[in-house]
């Protein structure tokens, strides 16, 4: 019997005696004073005497009491044996190499995967076929309308000084050219300041950003931005230096925005190599004109989905655990890093656990989201759907930023929940992965992280991540299946640990 129990169980006892009490003492006016006195005095005594033994235990909803962090610290570290086992069968046992090798059928067999393309719809339709033959719980579609663009036939050349190719990838949402083409000549800027000082210089011509990669976060504004700034400023189109800090004369695509009242011109990015080229040609003085010639269409939204499965949990199961990547891609290489891997590890998280005989006392629930390259189109409108239960997710968390070795977890939400989550990561000393940054990072969990539900993002060594990020390069040779096996350990005990706690992180 419960603390609790006992206590109520005692109050019922003083009760029924003070009431019994009463009846006998009715004849005895002056006893009956006495023996009040005397009731009430071992009742004080009794609840002083209970309540010491809840200090400093606060009281939840329910009735019941908080635990302690002390209490957690052991909690969590009753998980060790079952980390053990994750690891066991993701790293060495039966489940090794297993979401790489999944990643690579579904990557050589689907290809690129662009908002609104046939390619995504068969990836889609694929992925569902899968979890349902995994044996995963509640495998379902949820509707979504995503954008759909298209790039159609484009190239670059460089008429002057010489002829000469220049490799190009039109940014997405890009409009085309006129059917002939633009030829102008070139200016080359290494920052939207230099542009607005040379604005004059720009007018009716082809802007070349040549931009310095600092960091992605920094840099890719030049993308995001550059064909407005270079419109404001009367150029008929814009090419941006690509946003990596390595490049084998390879352009990297990405996304781009328009601005209503400023006129809408043709942008690509172009090769590290060209960008420089052109740059030192422009320094020496030398006169530079391209032929440039998109045939990009832009379509009304597509229907499309986000991908749901779970494992339903035993005891809370409307309470929440969402593990998560995107299943969509840009439309060159494989996105087998971007986000295949993220994705993957995601679902090997619920297959690992299946595997294993375990059911968390929370619902796990994988879902891959669609549309995020334009922006977290899909995550959105799950989002609108489900934020009427936000009460109930205990963490988001998405695996976006590439598979490599990990390292542990970006984090946000309270200061309590960061210490949980630091104590839950020690259980991964084994493969050295425990640490614990500042932020969560993933655009298709930011909404419910605005909102207050602490998320998480893997941590990993992505040194060379933005070497075939958005690029030809993004294929399954970039991935390593030993590394994928240790994010899907990270990904999986973290995961399954959350779920399983007895009590949700605090908010």
């Amino acid at each position: 019997m419960s603390q609790g129990m006992t206590m109520m169980c005692s109050l019922r006892s003083i009760q029924k005696i003070s009431f019994r009490e009463q009846k006998f003492w009715q004849v005895r006016p002056s006893a009956k004073k006495k023996k009040e006195k005397k009731m009430k005095y071992l009742f004080l005594v009794f609840l002083m005497n209970l309540l010491s033994q809840y200090a400093g235990k606060p009281l939840k909803r329910d009735g019941s009491y908080l635990k302690s962090f002390e209490d957690i610290k052991n909690e969590i570290a009753g998980y060790t044996d079952i980390t053990k086992a994750i690891i066991d069968l993701a790293v060495h046992g039966k489940a090794q190499n297993r979401s790489y090798e999944r990643l690579a059928i579904f990557a050589d067999t689907i290809g690129p995967r662009l908002s609104g393309s046939k390619n995504l719809d068969a990836a889609i339709k694929y992925m569902f076929s899968a979890l349902q033959e995994d044996g995963l719980e509640n495998v379902h579609l949820e509707p979504v309308k995503v954008p759909h663009w298209e790039r159609g036939e484009e190239f670059a050349m460089m008429l002057e000084p010489r002829n000469q190719s220049i490799a190009i990838l039109g940014l997405g949402n890009s409009v085309a050219t006129p059917p002939e083409g633009i030829t102008a000549e070139v200016i080359v800027v290494a920052s939207f300041d230099e542009l607005h000082k040379r604005a004059q210089e720009a007018k009716g011509k082809i802007v070349v950003y040549n931009e310095p990669f600092i960091s992605y976060g920094e840099t890719v504004q030049y993308r995001v931005q550059g064909a407005v700034e270079a419109a404001k400023v009367g150029a008929v189109a814009s090419l941006i230096r690509s946003i990596t800090s390595f490049s084998i004369h390879s352009p990297h695509t990405g996304g781009q925005n328009y601005q209503p009242d400023v006129p809408q011109i043709p942008t690509a990015c172009i090769s590290v190599e060209d960008a420089e080229m052109l740059s030192r040609m422009s320094f020496r003085g030398t006169k530079i004109v391209v032929h440039l010639k998109m045939g990009a269409k832009t379509y009304p939204d597509s229907p499309s989905f986000n991908t749901v499965a779970e494992i339903v949990g035993s005891k809370y199961p409307e309470q929440i655990v969402l593990v998560s990547g995107h299943l969509d891609s840009w439309d060159v290489g494989q996105g087998a890093m971007d986000d295949g891997g993220g994705a993957f590890i995601s679902w090997e998280a619920l297959s690992l656990i299946k595997d294993l005989g375990l059911r968390p006392k929370r619902t796990l629930r994988l879902v891959l989201w669609t549309g995020e390259e334009q922006g977290g189109i899909g995550a959105k409108q799950y989002y609108q759907l489900h934020k009427e239960n936000i009460s109930n997710f205990d963490i988001v968390m998405e695996s976006d930023e590439g598979t490599f070795k990990p390292s542990g977890l970006g984090f946000t939400g309270s200061a309590k929940a960061r210490e949980i989550v630091k104590e839950i990561m020690t259980l991964l000393q084994p493969i050295n992965a425990t640490d614990v940054y500042d932020n969560a990072d993933g655009t298709d969990i930011d909404y419910w992280m605005r909102d207050g539900v602490p998320g998480a993002s893997l941590h990993n060594d992505i040194s060379k991540y933005f070497w075939f990020h958005h690029s030809q390069g993004d294929t399954m040779t970039v991935q390593d299946p030993n590394q994928m096996n240790l994010c899907a350990a990270v990904w999986t005990v973290v995961s399954y640990v959350i779920a399983d706690m007895e009590e949700m992180l605090p908010r």
